[in-house]
């Protein structure tokens, strides 16, 4: 024991403060990234903003992403979860309750909009930069097509639906909720109220369940 001290006394450790990982300064640039673009538009976003928002270097930026192109592939992979909660662990309800949640069709009036200022961009900006179309296809609706199509796959296994092609079962129910939503700009008008909508959206979903009911 030293003179003044404590023999329990466990001696202070220092170190580095700590670093976070690639994957957190991924998120990072990524969810900053999505709301410049909904807010600037593709155009007039640069990394070099984006980088600054997200509190990293360009360097590390693009330590990451190669391109402004390769970062908006990455926005919209991690949109896609806004759109469809999915993967998803089995659970104890019902199969339209679990559509439901999944497509988060109750979502309040400014998720909804957070949600599909997203989509505007692209519609908006697309004559001048075509590539916006080709990626929210690859990364937004042909991923959760996918993505819906294995949950749907892993209920049929289970023996609660019966559907004989998955993957079309995923395209219609993506038809008829997201078409139902109606587009992303001049929402208000295709629909009376918001109450009007969810009536519509679990009625498409009822009767698909009814298509695949397994009993």
């Amino acid at each position: 024991m030293t003179a003044g001290g404590n023999e329990d006394e466990a001696p202070r450790k220092r170190g580095r403060p700590k670093v976070s990982s690639d994957d957190d300064k991924r998120a990072n640039i990524v969810e900053n990234a999505r709301r410049i673009f909904v807010r600037n538009g593709y155009a007039a976003s640069t990394t070099a903003v984006v980088a600054t928002e997200a509190g990293v270097s360009k360097q590390t930026l693009y330590k990451l992403f190669e391109s402004k192109e390769e970062l908006f592939a990455a926005v919209v992979g991690a949109h896609r979860r806004m759109m469809l909660d999915l993967p998803r662990e089995a659970e104890a309800i019902s199969i339209a309750q679990s559509l439901e949640q999944i497509f988060m069709i109750d979502i309040d009036e400014e998720t909804d909009a957070d949600r599909a200022g997203l989509l505007q961009l692209v519609f908006r900006e697309a004559p001048q930069f075509p590539e916006l179309i080709e990626i929210l296809h690859r990364e937004g609706v042909l991923a959760s097509r996918r993505e819906l199509s294995a949950w749907l796959d892993e209920r049929r296994a289970e023996g609660r639906i019966r559907i004989e092609d998955s993957a079309s079962g995923a395209r219609m129910l993506m038809d008829m909720i997201f078409g139902g939503m109606g587009p992303p700009e001049g929402r208000a008008q295709a629909w009376q109220g918001r109450e009007e909508r969810l009536a519509h959206l679990r009625r498409c979903i009822a009767i698909f369940c009814a298509g695949v009911d397994a009993r």
